[in-house]
């Protein structure tokens, strides 16, 4: 059973998060928060396996509460609920350690997914998400589309051929043993290249080696969990 903590400020999302989350047979919803300072101390309570947080909150904002929780609960994954608009949010909930992040008016089934593959070790950026990130990179000074996608490309390029596949994999949200399956190899073998991959790419975690693969362009299509 997954254990599932939510924080929104508004009653009625977190009612609506809930309920999806109530659908899924493999999850439970262990305690529920209005805003940062209440997830951080509910989260050292009852240790859930994922903390799905709203990017913007009083007092505590989503990013602050990932941070938090990254620090004194590691165990816990974190996913943000975003809206649009909120571009530089997830860009700096990236480097707090957020490893899902989820369009608020996305479909249910998507909220389920990324849950179970945050809580499966895996990082989960929804389609929209991704989109959304890659665009906003170009459009903030971070080099047009085409450069970035162009600098995304050689740095995929470094990659070995399993490496490659390992990483749109990972970038279609896909945990280390749900990789291991599709690639016929154990599970050590997957992290190893993981582990490879990040270093060679130059990032610190799952979710921006994610976002590296949907700016070369290397996710599959339709997206996969």
């Amino acid at each position: 059973m997954i254990r599932v903590l939510m924080a929104d400020d508004e009653p009625m999302i977190r009612a609506g998060v809930r309920a999806v989350l109530a659908s899924a047979a493999d999850m439970e919803v262990v305690a529920e928060a209005g805003d940062g300072h209440e997830a951080v101390e509910l989260v050292r309570r009852h240790r859930p396996a994922v903390a799905v947080l709203d990017i913007r909150m009083p007092g505590m904002n989503g990013i602050d509460t990932a941070a938090e929780i990254r620090s004194t609960a590691p165990g816990t994954g974190v996913v943000m609920l975003t809206t649009f608009g909120e571009d530089d949010y997830i860009l700096r909930a990236l480097g707090a350690g957020a490893t899902g992040f989820l369009i608020k008016s996305g479909e249910p089934e998507e909220l389920i997914a990324g849950v179970r593959a945050v809580a499966d070790g895996a990082a989960y950026l929804s389609p929209k998400v991704a989109a959304r990130v890659v665009a906003h990179l170009s459009a903030t000074g971070a080099g047009t589309l085409a450069g970035r996608r162009s600098a995304a490309r050689a740095r995929v390029g470094s990659l070995t051929a399993r490496e490659r596949e390992v990483l749109a994999f990972l970038g279609s949200g896909l945990s280390n043993g749900q990789i291991a399956r599709r690639l016929h190899v154990v599970e050590g073998t997957v992290k190893a290249h993981v582990s490879s991959i990040l270093a060679r790419l130059g990032v610190d975690n799952r979710a921006a080696a994610a976002v590296v693969a949907h700016e070369a362009g290397i996710v599959p299509l339709p997206y996969q969990t």
